[in-house]
């Protein structure tokens, strides 16, 4: 595989020039992750920056012994821990692929390197935008609707989601167990 395709979720955001396009293209090594491994560990230091190419991924956080389901990135999406690998400082949460997993990864220093490309800049600044964004949306939703109603906006919104992702980390997203959430599936056709 190579990397057309993070070069193309780069120009979705902006301009790319090709000159700083091959000095982003050579930072970049892949990574294949199985399903059910983990991309980072809690308490770990994350060193990259991600380009997922395919797969599903799950941020968790340990919760009395048990994962707790943050959010998921589906694929094509760069992702990061951001705390961590901004800070330097080990993660609060762990990332788990939920299905073999194809990556394009840069190391925290080249990642800094790539800082004197305009481009670079731009994109990491839009990027950090749009996942706060989302991040704060997800807080809010979590705040101030029910699981039901989250769970009908993953269906209208993100039905690959649904259908991927297992019960079990689904409920775990939504705060809710396994069995409640198998209630709300069952009760979810009958209001249609």
């Amino acid at each position: 595989m190579d990397s057309v395709m993070f070069k193309g979720f780069i120009e979705n955001y902006v301009f790319l020039p090709e000159t700083d396009w091959d000095a982003i293209s050579k930072c970049l090594d892949a990574q294949i992750v199985k399903k059910g491994d983990f991309v980072l560990k809690e308490g770990q230091i994350c060193n990259h920056l991600y380009f997922l190419e395919k797969g599903l991924l799950r941020f968790a956080i340990l919760n009395n012994g048990e994962y707790a389901t943050k959010f998921f990135t589906v694929a094509p999406y760069t992702f990061t821990s951001q705390y961590s690998f901004a800070n330097r400082l080990p993660a609060r949460e762990s990332i788990e692929a939920l299905e073999t997993s194809f990556l394009w990864r840069i190391s925290y220093e080249k990642s800094q390197e790539l800082f004197r490309f305009e481009s670079w800049t731009a994109f990491a600044r839009k990027l950090t935008q749009e996942v706060q964004f989302f991040t704060e949306l997800i807080l809010e939703e979590a705040q101030n609707e029910t699981a039901e109603k989250r769970y009908m906006k993953l269906l209208e919104h993100r039905p690959e989601l649904v259908q991927r992702v297992p019960l079990k980390h689904l409920a775990s997203y939504l705060g809710v167990t396994p069995q409640s959430l198998s209630r709300i599936r069952t009760k979810i056709p009958k209001q249609q």
